[in-house]
């Protein structure tokens, strides 16, 4: 990196790196939990799994939105010393900060089916649909106004993209980096059009 040049990861990627991992991780621990008995019956454990799930998705989709509303209302135009961090690396060093935690948390939902049958994976399944919505919705916010949101890397790594640490979120046009507005794959995005650091800045 330049001297002088700051690191920035997609604010809509860093939100829902770890919902692939939640959702499939979810759906594998409620599918054991679904072969255990359990304490309260494979029929109770799934229809109070359903209402976790739904909890948890309205709840991971609601958490912070006022910070980031926040945040997104006073970001600043990014300088063209920047380095726009693509959303493959992004994903990566979110999914790797985490793995530990979804490794917990799969063991603790597998291990919840023996009194309640697939309830602690649907609630991970729901936390993952919660985080999804959340980066739909901040793809909602970049269409609106033409910009894509970023965070600094450095800040994000600690609290993620709405922590204590970040003290404000940068904007590009929506040309620049990887991803779609909601932090999505890319469509057709040929290599030779991604853009150099200074001139993604400027767009």
């Amino acid at each position: 990196m330049g001297r002088g040049a700051i690191a920035l990861a997609r604010v809509a990627v860093v939100v829902r790196a770890p919902a692939g991992w939640l959702w499939w991780t979810g759906l594998a621990a409620a599918g054991i939990g679904v072969l255990v008995p359990g304490l309260t019956g494979r029929t109770i454990g799934v229809l109070a799994g359903a209402a976790l799930c739904l909890i948890a998705a309205c709840g991971v989709f609601a958490a912070r939105r006022g910070r980031y509303t926040a945040l997104a209302a006073e970001a600043s135009r990014a300088g063209k010393a920047v380095i726009l961090q693509d959303r493959s690396v992004t994903l990566r060093v979110r999914r790797r900060a985490h793995r530990r935690w979804l490794l917990l948390a799969f063991l603790a939902a597998v291990g919840s089916s023996f009194a309640l049958p697939a309830a602690g994976g649907l609630l991970m399944a729901g936390a993952a649909l919660g985080l999804w919505a959340k980066a739909r919705w901040l793809g909602r916010w970049e269409r609106a106004h033409e910009s894509l949101l970023w965070v600094r890397t450095e800040s994000a790594g600690r609290g993620g993209a709405a922590g204590k640490d970040v003290r404000g979120y940068l904007t590009t046009g929506v040309a620049a980096g990887d991803a779609a507005p909601g932090g999505a794959r890319g469509k057709g995005t040929p290599a030779a059009a991604h853009p150099t650091p200074a001139a993604a800045a400027r767009r």
